[in-house]
C-alpha cells in the first residue's frame, strides 16, 4: 500500500474537527470507534489497515498538548521529539509552542500519514519519522510521550528509555490518566487536567488527565 492509499483512507474516514482541551488544533478525527475499526478490518487494501488508534487524540496527549501551548517556553527554541505520536496533537502543539524543531515518530504507516495531514491542516513544521524509536537518542532537549502506558512490554521499555533520557539531561515530559504501566516511581506531576472523553472510547465522559516530568533515579 502506498503512502497516497493510506493518506485517502485517512481522509475517507475521518471529519476534520478539534478536542475540546486543545480547540487550537484542527486534526483528521475518526467518528465511532466501532464504525472505523470496522471499516480499517473490512478495507479492500493489503496489507489490511491495523487498529486505526490514530484517528483520536487520546487523552495523555491533550493534556501534554495543553500543557505545552499554556507554557511555551517549555519547549521553545529547543528540539522536540514526539515518540508514539499518532495523530500529531503533541507534536503539532510543540510546534506552535515555538520549538526550533520537532519530529514525530510512530511505527505505524497510517499514523504518519495521519500526523501529515495533521499538521498540514495547522501549518506546523514537523519531520516524520516511521520507525520504533525505543534505545534511540537523536539530543533532542525535550522529549515527548502522550498516553503509552496501556502495554506491559512497551511500558516496560519505554520506561528504561525515557529515564536514560533524563538522566543526561533531556526533559521528558508523559500524559497519563492512569494507565496500569505507568512507572511507579521517578515522576513528578507538573500539572493535571480534566479531559472530556468518549464513552466509545474510555467508558466515561472525562478523565483526569497528569503531565508527568521523568527525573533522574
Amino acid at each position: 500500500m502506498t503512502p497516497a492509499d493510506r493518506r485517502r483512507f485517512v481522509i475517507e474516514h475521518t471529519t476534520i474537527g478539534s478536542a475540546l482541551l486543545v480547540p487550537e488544533i484542527l486534526l483528521h478525527i475518526g467518528g465511532s470507534s466501532m464504525a472505523l475499526c470496522e471499516a480499517a478490518a473490512l478495507a479492500d487494501v493489503r496489507p489490511a489497515v491495523p487498529p486505526p488508534y490514530w484517528a483520536w487524540p487520546w487523552p495523555g496527549g491533550q493534556a501534554l498538548a495543553r500543557y505545552l501551548l499554556d507554557r511555551p517556553t517549555t519547549v521553545r527554541g529547543l528540539s522536540v521529539v514526539d515518540v508514539g505520536a499518532g495523530g500529531g496533537i503533541v507534536a503539532i502543539a510543540a510546534a506552535l509552542a515555538g520549538a526550533e524543531a520537532v519530529g514525530a515518530i510512530d511505527v505505524e504507516p497510517f499514523a504518519i500519514e495521519a500526523c501529515r495531514l495533521n499538521a498540514d491542516l495547522n501549518q506546523a513544521g514537523i519531520g516524520l519519522i516511521e520507525t520504533d524509536p525505543i534505545g534511540s537518542d537523536d539530543g533532542w532537549d525535550v522529549v515527548l510521550a502522550g498516553d503509552t502506558w496501556y502495554e506491559p512490554e512497551l511500558g516496560a521499555r519505554m520506561a528504561r528509555w525515557l529515564r536514560a533520557m533524563a538522566a543526561r539531561g533531556a526533559l521528558v515530559l508523559t500524559g497519563d490518566l492512569g494507565r496500569s504501566h505507568l512507572p511507579a516511581s521517578g515522576l513528578v506531576e507538573l500539572a493535571r487536567y480534566s479531559v472530556p472523553t468518549s464513552l466509545d472510547l474510555e467508558d466515561t465522559d472525562s478523565k483526569l488527565v497528569r503531565v508527568l516530568r521523568f527525573v533522574a533515579e
